[in-house]
């Protein structure tokens, strides 16, 4: 496409880390882009300066639209759904009597959302996605690039449709997205290495630190949500191999290399749970993205003892116990 009024537009729903860093450089590549988030020092600063993109090397500012949800446009086409987990349903009810006929909600967030989206606006208008940004909110309209990851669409169904392809096509614009028939597949990946992930949020250390030192324990953790996952075919993503974390499987060791060695190249070495719970004091979203999983494991009748013990170990942290490495030594006495 040519010129700037033949790019399809977007309203990026949730401005922070992951809807910031896509806004930001489809901005930039020159399509109709509008930011509605919640946080009115996140807008006002948007739209006084612009959304800033930040990178080791400096920042760079492209001008965006941005509201607050009561002063969004009334109708809304091409949504990029970007807000956390536990936020999803409260913005659906804001969202779905705003969405066009004919437009669509892409769930670019952590966690199993697709249902519920389509729960809202109907299955035809809701699209899958999986996403890997290691990105933040630095400050007010100031995003931190944390560098590429994976980020694949597809519709929840299996199909690769044409919407799924321009979406693609127009996502090129950040980076190497790319169309998948198996988004649930990349969906449960994540949520195995978001479990360590998540286990790393106990302890104020690096991600790749505390992974490399407590192996067997995350071992463990993801064999868990694989043992749930079942029979479903697990995608690999970035340097994460789900193969090699599934239950009684082989080659840990030499996949973790290969993990903690990536992880150690991103320039945010901790988590945005850590980071939720430590810098911005609120809530995080994983009990969220884990729930669907305790209540498919407990349909299973699949034991997850310790997935469960390091939930109630974050929920004590975000009550106000301290953040320790203690913690992973404590949750491995359970292995």
């Amino acid at each position: 496409m040519s010129g700037s009024d033949e790019r399809r537009a977007y309203t990026v729903v949730g401005g922070g880390a992951i809807g910031g860093t896509l806004a930001f450089h489809l901005a930039r590549a020159g399509h109709p882009v509008v930011i509605v988030d919640a946080d009115p020092a996140h807008v006002s600063a948007i739209q006084e300066r612009g959304l800033t993109l930040r990178r080791p090397d400096g920042d760079e500012r492209v001008e965006v639209p941005a509201f607050v949800p009561d002063d969004a446009p009334p109708e809304l086409g091409r949504v990029l759904l970007a807000v956390k987990a536990q936020a999803t349903e409260p913005v659906l009810q804001w969202l779905e009597p705003r969405l066009a006929r004919d437009g669509f909600v892409v769930s670019l967030q952590n966690g199993l959302n697709e249902a519920l989206i389509a729960s809202f606006v109907g299955a035809g208008r809701t699209v899958g996605a999986f996403v890997n940004l290691f990105a933040d909110v630095a400050e007010p309209g100031v995003v931190r690039d944390g560098g590429l990851g994976a980020l694949v669409v597809g519709e929840p169904d299996g199909r690769i449709t044409g919407r799924v392809e321009e979406v693609v096509a127009d996502l090129q614009a950040w980076g190497p997205a790319k169309a998948t028939a198996n988004v649930e597949g990349y969906l449960w990946s994540k949520l195995g290495f978001g479990a360590m992930l998540t286990t790393t949020a106990l302890a104020d250390a690096p991600m790749a630190d505390l992974i490399d030192r407590h192996r067997p324990l995350m071992y463990a953790i993801a064999a868990e949500v694989f043992a749930v996952a079942g029979a479903r075919t697990l995608e690999p993503f970035d340097q994460f191999d789900p193969a090699a974390y599934q239950p009684g499987a082989t080659g840990r060791e030499a996949a973790t290399d290969r993990l903690v060695a990536w992880l150690r190249t991103q320039p945010k070495d901790r988590s945005g749970i850590w980071r939720d719970i430590a810098v911005r004091h609120r809530p995080v979203e994983v009990h969220h993205h884990y729930g669907p999983v305790l209540e498919e494991a407990a349909h299973l009748g699949v034991g997850v003892p310790l997935l469960s013990a390091m939930l109630k170990r974050l929920a004590e942290i975000e009550a106000g116990t301290p953040m320790s490495e203690d913690h992973l030594t404590e949750l491995e006495r359970h292995l």
